[in-house]
């Protein structure tokens, strides 16, 4: 298990409602494969997303929802957003971390993050570490720009 600590200015809340799109399953899945050495795997009657044997995404299709493995802090940090959005799974599931996410109301940037934070949560700590540099590296570049 990962100890590694994402930074919490990864995590953005400037969205606005009126620029939300639904995210589809495929871009759903193109994200959570972006990482490395991410794959993807059955997971019972679900696509799972996994780095080495553990899973930190999986994909409910016919419902456009996904389950993220969060740290309690992560969960509680986007279930601010909206918990009607991004909120835990109720059951003793949701009190590990595993968060559900409506892929037809979130934004697309809060969702980067919080796969960033979940596969940061489960992968190992030098590919943790490279993922939120090369993130960190990204929005520092972003801003720069704007």
């Amino acid at each position: 298990m990962s100890t590694y600590q994402t930074p919490a200015l990864l995590i953005c809340f400037t969205f606005t409602t009126d620029l939300i799109r639904m995210i589809s399953t495929e871009t759903f899945r193109q994200l959570a494969l972006s990482f490395p050495e991410a794959t993807e795997q059955p997971h019972f009657e679900k696509p799972s997303f996994r780095v080495g044997k553990r899973i930190f995404a999986t994909l409910d299709v016919p419902n456009q929802l996904a389950t993220l493995k969060l740290s309690e802090r992560d969960q509680d940090l986007f279930s601010v957003y909206d918990r009607t959005i991004i909120y835990p799974v109720p059951n003793k599931w949701g009190k590990q971390g595993w968060t559900r996410v409506d892929l037809a109301r979130v934004p697309e940037p809060m969702l980067r993050d919080a796969l960033t934070a979940a596969y940061c949560e489960v992968a190992p700590a030098r590919l943790a570490a490279a993922t939120v540099a090369a993130a960190v590296k990204s929005q520092t570049q972003a801003e720069g720009e704007g």
